[in-house]
C-alpha cells in the first residue's frame, strides 16, 4: 500500500498549482485524506483534510485560496492552490487513513512534493 504524490513545482507569487495523491495497493477503505506541509525550520502542519463524505477542513492561512477534493473511485485526493504566496513554500505531504488487507485503519503518508513560490 502506498501513496504517490505529484504536482509540485516552482511558481511565481499569485500563481496556481494542483497537487494529486493516489493511493494504491490492497485497500479496503479510505476514511480521511489530507495534505500537510513542512517549511524549512518549521514543524509539519495540517493544510486541509477531507472525509469520505466530503466534509472539509482548512487551515486559516489557506482558506479561500486552497481547495481540497477527492475521487473515491480513484482513491485520489487533490489540492488546488491559487493565489500562492511565498509563505506557502514547503514540502507538501499527503496522508490517508486507510484499512488494508494487512491492518485496520491507520495513517499512511506519501513521499512529499516540493512547492516553491517565488516573490
Amino acid at each position: 500500500v502506498q501513496l504517490q504524490a505529484s504536482g509540485g513545482g516552482l511558481v511565481q507569487a499569485g500563481g496556481s498549482l494542483r497537487l494529486s495523491c493516489a493511493a494504491s495497493g490492497s485497500i479496503f477503505s479510505i476514511n480521511v485524506m489530507g495534505w500537510y506541509r513542512q517549511a524549512p525550520r518549521k514543524g509539519r502542519e495540517l493544510v486541509a483534510s477531507i472525509s469520505y463524505g466530503a466534509s472539509t477542513y482548512y487551515a486559516d492561512s489557506v482558506k479561500g485560496r486552497f481547495t481540497i477534493s477527492r475521487d473515491n473511485a480513484k482513491n485520489t485526493v487533490y489540492l488546488q492552490m491559487i493565489n500562492l504566496e511565498p509563505e506557502d513554500t514547503a514540502v507538501y505531504y499527503c496522508s490517508a487513513d486507510m484499512s488494508t488487507a494487512g491492518s485496520f485503519y491507520r495513517e499512511y503518508w506519501g513521499q512529499g512534493t516540493q512547492v516553491t513560490v517565488s516573490s
